[in-house]
């Protein structure tokens, strides 16, 4: 008995000392949400409210392409001591398909037992942040305006989602309003967490591609806060993407264009990164992982017919330095169809390759937030655009040239919509690799 104890504690001892370790990570920078915080009684009735709105699209079969009076729809469910209102719930139930979310998983996240988590950073938005306890789905409140602003661009949001489904745009997923009498009345808006699993992330920026009010300081003080990094704590350093660099610029182009029609400025890239696992490494040349990640990367249908065999014309190709697809295979990335027993079909083969390089697609990564996640040579980086809300009114012309005289020959935030973006993605540029 001596020996054993002189040999270290035992395997059930490091087993729970990992385990709480483990959660103390997993709750840096959010608090629980139990009954006694202030949030409890309003994410409480959230969770009754999203549950039966949820289960309305369940019960509804869903159309590939919602009609246009879709975009424009209202629903407001009375429960007891509060009301829910739903905005474009079957255009928001599309998008969720198309990120294959099914309805069942959305609501266990969401509407679950367990409670939710109040997100804690050094953000300046006032803003209340709620995150699911699997921390898959971020809740947000907004101010009326920016939730008018949304929905009276939905269809052009949507539009350039169905035109370039791996953009980097922040993927909404709901939007909704609730009403507690005498009390509050919210807008909130559900999105996909960009940091999920977020487990091994060990360092957060974000990017707007200028200088003034763009350094944060690292040190927490203690707390059990996450603190977001800016532009100016990137400096001298770069984001290694190796192959995906050229996909990564010229999608960020894209993304930015489009917020510029929409004269939006005041984004920011959110980024983060995590090393690579030897097995994460060593695995992302695997048939069976190749296989997956072209399945996923071209949306091939689950269920082919026996007259429609499956084709995977993406494996006889592979990404080349430049991010275009090139046709030598190289390292395990292109196999021979024949050698996977899929018979070649030419004519659905060219199609879905025509499809891949006009929606400008990439080889997505086998994991649940594929879209948002890029695998470097040696890191898996977290990216995203967010905060797409601010337009050049006349008080943001007035801040620029307030700002022009007080930061002469410096760069600010508050730019004309065509300057931001130009700068935003030569910010990009400058920095990858």
């Amino acid at each position: 008995m001596e020996d054993r104890k002189a040999a270290g504690p035992s395997r059930a001892a490091r087993q729970g000392r990992w385990w709480r370790l483990r959660q103390r990570w997993r709750m840096v920078g959010v608090f629980e949400i139990n009954p006694e915080h202030e949030f409890y009684q309003l994410t409480s009735m959230i969770k009754e409210g999203m549950h039966s709105s949820i289960q309305t699209t369940m019960d509804t079969s869903g159309q590939d392409t919602p009609a246009a009076e879709q975009f424009a729809a209202e629903e407001t469910q009375t429960h007891e001591g509060f009301q829910m209102q739903t905005f474009a719930a079957s255009v928001f139930a599309q998008q969720r398909r198309s990120l294959d979310i099914t309805e069942e998983e959305y609501m266990n996240s969401l509407c679950s037992d367990q409670c939710y988590l109040q997100f804690v950073s050094n953000s300046k938005s006032k803003a209340d942040f709620f995150v699911t306890n699997d921390k898959r789905f971020f809740l947000k409140t907004q101010s009326k305006r920016e939730v008018s602003f949304l929905l009276s661009n939905l269809q052009a949001y949507m539009a350039h989602l169905e035109k370039y489904p791996h953009s980097l745009m922040v993927k909404f997923l709901g939007v909704h309003r609730i009403v507690i009498p005498n009390q509050i009345k919210k807008y909130f808006i559900v999105m996909q967490s960009l940091f999920y699993p977020d487990d091994r992330i060990n360092i957060r920026y974000d990017i707007k591609g200028c200088e003034v009010g763009r350094w944060s300081n690292p040190d927490t003080g203690g707390k059990q806060i996450i603190k977001v990094l800016k532009d100016n704590n990137f400096e001298g350093q770069t984001i290694a993407f190796g192959q995906e660099k050229s996909w990564f610029a010229h999608q960020v182009k894209v993304d930015a264009a489009f917020l510029q029609e929409l004269n939006v400025l005041d984004y920011s890239l959110l980024l983060a990164q995590q090393p690579l696992h030897r097995d994460e490494l060593d695995g992302k040349h695997s048939l069976a992982n190749l296989v997956i990640r072209t399945t996923k990367s071209l949306d091939l249908d689950d269920s082919p017919t026996g007259s429609d065999p499956p084709t995977v014309p993406l494996l006889k190709e592979t990404l080349g330095e430049e991010g275009s697809v090139q046709p030598q295979a190289a390292a395990g990335e292109g196999i021979p169809l024949q050698e996977i027993g899929c018979p070649e079909k030419e004519t659905r083969s060219d199609s879905e390759l025509q499809e891949f390089h006009e929606h400008h697609r990439r080889l997505l990564p086998n994991c649940k937030n594929s879209n948002h996640v890029i695998d470097g040579p040696e890191q898996r980086y977290f990216v995203g655009i967010i905060d797409i809300f601010t337009v050049y009114g006349w008080k943001k012309r007035l801040e620029n040239m307030w700002k022009s005289l007080r930061y002469p020959g410096r760069a600010f935030s508050t730019v004309s919509p065509a300057k931001y973006s130009r700068r935003f993605c030569q910010w990009i540029q400058d920095h990858s690799q």
